[in-house]
């Protein structure tokens, strides 16, 4: 899933030097593998410290662990910081999807002479419709964090990541191509999420890349790239 996520892949492409990527790469890989393991941590600890009386939502483990081995001080600045990642990544986001809805939607397909203030507040209104179709979704009583955030990943890897690989690592990969693996990747985690039993309990990330992967092939095989294309691939390869 980290292959398709814009918010991360944004930073990247933000980058100053791409002779700053490899140290980039080092921090943003350390820094996972911690968080992975607190994580994990957090829930060996947490099934064996309520192992006699189990929480009633798992999802409050952390809160709840916070809250019985520090004192009311560091409970408060360890709860804090769960809402600071929160924050964190919905800003990263929401700043993601403003910059797709007003560059590469409205002012590239609707109003190309688009003013800057145009811009602003078409991006602030996309902002603003997108929290609240979210709001509406965190409503769901039957949906849980680790539901949402698994079905989301899923979404974003299937449809983002093979492209994001294949565009990296093979030249012969066209934009029709590319196309099509988003669009595969994408309907297959929303087909599969709706089916149940036997094969369809895989979790859908696993069909959805492997069916975008090959679609992106097949259709890149038929459609052949340009020339340009080509050559920008063969600029990329040559810095590595």
């Amino acid at each position: 899933g980290y292959f398709g996520q814009p918010h991360i892949l944004s930073r990247f492409m933000a980058i100053k030097s791409a002779k700053d990527i490899p140290l980039s790469r080092r921090i943003a890989m350390s820094w996972m593998v911690i968080a992975l393991i607190g994580a994990l941590a957090t829930g060996i600890a947490g099934s064996l410290y309520f192992a006699n009386d189990p929480l009633a939502n798992p999802e409050t483990v952390f809160i709840y662990l916070a809250h019985a081995a520090f004192n009311p001080w560091i409970g408060g600045l360890l709860i804090a910081a769960i809402l600071s990642a929160i924050m964190s990544t919905i800003d990263s986001q929401l700043l993601v999807c403003s910059s797709v809805i007003t560059e590469d939607f409205y002012k590239k397909w609707l109003r190309p002479q688009a003013s800057s203030k145009e811009l602003m507040l078409v991006g602030r209104i996309g902002v603003l419709a997108i929290a609240i179709i979210a709001g509406i979704v965190a409503l769901n009583p039957e949906s849980s964090v680790l539901g949402l955030v698994s079905y989301a990943w899923a979404g974003f890897g299937a449809a983002f990541g093979p492209v994001v690989l294949l565009s990296l690592f093979w030249s012969a990969y066209s934009r029709n191509g590319a196309v099509a693996t988003i669009v595969v990747g994408a309907l297959t985690v929303v087909i599969w999420k709706q089916l149940s039993g036997g094969l369809f309990d895989l979790y859908e990330i696993l069909p959805g890349f492997i069916l975008a992967t090959i679609s992106g092939v097949i259709v890149s095989k038929i459609s052949v790239p340009t020339e340009r294309v080509k050559e920008q691939f063969r600029v990329f390869t040559s810095k590595l």
